[in-house]
């Protein structure tokens, strides 16, 4: 699994900042978690092969997390785009984006499909036969989701040795993966533990973007390997978080210390701070393993 940060500032983008957008590497899936403005140059300048996109994960409808997508859908079709992209967010994104494709008279040649979210409960939202992709119930100033991205256990491991003993043919391979036993010509049948390894254990992220701090989420993201959690502010500006719906470090950090997460990154900051080791210090009170988000930074687990 693999992430990559392209923006993770609040706000207005700066020159050398940009606003809220990932893109999640899970079993040969590129999705794509908000996408705030200067995504696609930022997709280029991290040399993500973006045309592999094909599902795109809004949290909400405030500009900082969704004013690139109107380009990047028109990027696609300039490129001459024909497989279909999937669109998830909030109530009103379908609107918000044909609206501005209809006045440009620049509608896809390619199918877009979008999948409006108003519930307030967690739903699955998508599922293949390798992930699943469930909403996370924030509280914002405007409807917000996060995701939380779950592999699917995989296929047992062919222990090689195992099977050239027994001189097992390839065709049978998949199906030992699988988790059956093999019977040979002679009668005997092999168990499936001394043909196979066990898979790797599936890993998990879950993405909060804005938030006042939440408990409710607890129970969903619990154990989960990586969490990615908003902190606008640092403890000297708590009094800011009512108002405006956002997180402090340590507030993300008591969520990751509750939830018994792998570890915790942070991201969304304010750019009133000078540095954002400062967010990592404060977090580091409350929970151990943190890692602080900056654009460009790459992730890998």
């Amino acid at each position: 699994m693999k992430l990559h940060i392209l923006g993770c500032y609040a706000a207005t983008p700066r020159t050398m900042t940009n606003p809220s957008s990932q893109v999640l590497e899970i079993k040969n899936h590129l999705f794509l978690i908000d996408c705030g403005e200067g995504t696609q140059v930022q997709l280029r300048k991290n040399k993500i092969k973006f045309s592999r996109i094909n599902h795109v994960f809004i949290s909400h409808l405030h500009g900082d997390h969704f004013f690139g997508l109107p380009g990047l859908i028109s990027t696609f079709r300039l490129l001459g785009r024909k497989k279909e992209m999937h669109i998830y967010g909030p109530k009103g994104i379908k609107e918000a984006i044909t609206l501005l494709l209809k006045l440009g008279d620049s509608w896809t040649n390619y199918p877009l499909i979008f999948h409006e979210l108003v519930s307030n409960d967690s739903e699955l939202i998508f599922e293949d036969a390798k992930v699943t992709v469930e909403t996370i119930p924030l509280d914002h100033r405007v409807y917000t989701n996060g995701f939380l991205f779950k592999e699917k256990i995989g296929d047992r491991k062919l222990n090689i040795d195992a099977v050239t003993k027994n001189k097992i043919d390839k065709a049978y391979f998949q199906n030992i993966k699988n988790g059956k036993d093999v019977a040979l010509a002679n009668g005997v049948v092999i168990p499936n533990a001394n043909l196979t390894f066990d898979p790797p254990a599936p890993m998990s992220y879950a993405y909060c973007s804005d938030t006042a701090i939440r408990t409710e989420v607890v129970p969903q993201i619990s154990g989960v390997d990586i969490l990615y959690h908003e902190s606008t502010f640092l403890e000297s500006e708590n009094h800011l978080t009512a108002k405006t719906k956002h997180s402090t470090a340590k507030e993300a950090a008591s969520i990751a210390r509750d939830a018994k997460v792998g570890t915790l990154i942070l991201g969304h900051y304010s750019t009133r701070y000078k540095s954002i080791d400062l967010f990592r210090e404060e977090a580091e009170t409350i929970f151990d393993t943190v890692e602080l988000a900056d654009d460009g930074k790459l992730f890998e687990f």
